[in-house]
């Protein structure tokens, strides 16, 4: 079965790995999932990721979860652009995510950055998720 929309599986799958507590979950990887995994690595919201290959050619994002005396940094995740209803903003409207604590991810034509990075450069795009 398709999956139609797998940007919202990583988020939910990081969200419900925090929920429980696990140190790492595991993501059928992709470029776009890797480059979030990256962001999120940057931006101190997870420890680690790597790319793991398992037989059969398949390949997964393993990630790290980063946690304060028992308690996730990352509060939450959302889901901004849907399959269905897609958000593109210019840079000067670009979103701040709880006042510049947290990120948003956003897909430029110079490829995935924070909202931070595409505002100073001053490039507008495609809102994926938010990171807080």
């Amino acid at each position: 079965m398709s999956m139609t929309d797998p940007i919202a599986d990583f988020l939910t799958r990081v969200r419900n790995a925090i929920s429980a507590g696990k140190k790492t979950v595991d993501i059928p990887a992709s470029k776009m999932k890797s480059g979030i995994a990256d962001i999120m690595l940057k931006a101190r919201f997870i420890t680690d990721y790597s790319i793991v290959e398992t037989e059969g050619n398949k390949k997964y994002i393993s990630i790290k979860l980063k946690y304060n005396d028992g308690v996730s940094v990352i509060e939450g995740l959302r889901k901004v652009s849907k399959p269905g209803i897609r958000t593109y903003k210019a840079a000067e409207k670009l979103p701040r995510v709880r006042n510049g604590l947290g990120i948003a991810v956003i897909s430029t034509s110079k490829g995935l950055m924070t909202d931070k990075q595409a505002r100073s450069a001053n490039i507008g795009g495609e809102v994926i998720c938010e990171i807080w």
